[in-house]
């Protein structure tokens, strides 16, 4: 998850090595093969490779903005997943009495499971020990856990409601702020379940090969260590930044360029429960969240 700290350079590069190993194979034969008497003539006009080069770069572009586009939004979704449960809590205090201390702690309590189930599920990882704890003690079961546990947010205000506990006014707005969970989930599913164009990461590979592969037939052949550098370098340059596209294209990978779920999750955690009066201490912060980083 993308938190403020630096990312390996050798991620990065894990990320990318095969590719460098056959682009550096790739520059030193057709380097040598380009001083063959059959293929030292064969030269084409730098205008060529230039073309080539900046329609990549341009595919390049278009490719990365839509991939940070995808990571804005769903950076934006979680910001207001984590307003929007300071508000839904805020509220409850706000509208049930006192002397209801316990429904006001379930739902507060049912909201940091649901954060954290949400993060969980969308990153396709087992749920955590707490959130499994707290499903097997309420008996809840489906396919869409962090769904079922907004159903029974929307259960226990009809069930106050039935006991005359809230007005329809408040109703209204408890369910106005579950209907904001309920479309900032769809919108996360959305981002995760919606692949980027197939067809268009094709394209834009097989260009980048096909320029690797023109690009020594551009070059002056009578410095054949520059000609090699310049095969392997410009071509790396490429991959490196379509291959940063394709991770963030995807946020919720789990990744070091994954957008911080869990991290909001446990800050969500903190701030519900200071709100219901229960000491949470900021430098003892990961000893009484429920998830561990």
């Amino acid at each position: 998850m993308l938190l403020n700290k630096r990312i390996s350079v050798w991620y990065f590069i894990n990320q990318i090595k095969f590719q460098i190993l056959l682009i550096i194979c790739f520059a030193v034969l057709v380097g040598f093969a380009d001083t063959h008497p059959w293929l030292e003539n064969v030269s084409l006009p730098l205008s060529v490779t230039a073309i080539l080069g900046t329609a990549v770069s341009l595919l390049l572009a278009f490719r990365t903005a839509q991939s940070y586009d995808r990571w804005w939004e769903a950076r934006k979704v979680w910001g207001a997943i984590v307003n929007d449960s300071r508000s839904f809590v805020r509220q409850v205090i706000q509208f049930i009495p006192e002397d209801r201390k316990n429904d006001i702690k379930e739902f507060s309590e049912r909201q940091i499971i649901w954060t954290f189930a949400l993060g969980e599920s969308l990153r396709k990882q087992p749920f955590s020990e707490n959130v499994k704890a707290y499903l097997t003690t309420h008996k809840i079961e489906a396919v869409n856990i962090p769904n079922a546990l907004i159903d029974e947010h929307s259960k226990q205000i009809k069930k106050l409601a039935g006991e005359n506990i809230l007005s329809e006014f408040q109703i209204m707005q408890l369910n106005t702020t579950i209907t904001n969970f309920c479309n900032s989930m769809g919108m996360c599913e959305r981002i995760k379940n919606t692949i980027f164009p197939r067809a268009y990461s094709l394209l834009l590979h097989t260009l980048i090969y096909v320029f690797t592969l023109l690009l020594p037939f551009g070059l002056d052949d009578s410095k054949i260590i520059v000609e090699i550098a310049l095969t392997i370098l410009i071509p790396i340059i490429f991959i490196s930044i379509e291959k940063t596209a394709i991770i963030m294209q995807d946020p919720f990978e789990n990744s070091p360029v994954d957008i911080p779920v869990t991290a909001l999750a446990q800050t969500i955690e903190m701030n519900i429960k200071q709100m219901i009066g229960e000491n949470v201490s900021s430098n003892k912060r990961n000893d009484n969240l429920y998830y561990q980083m």
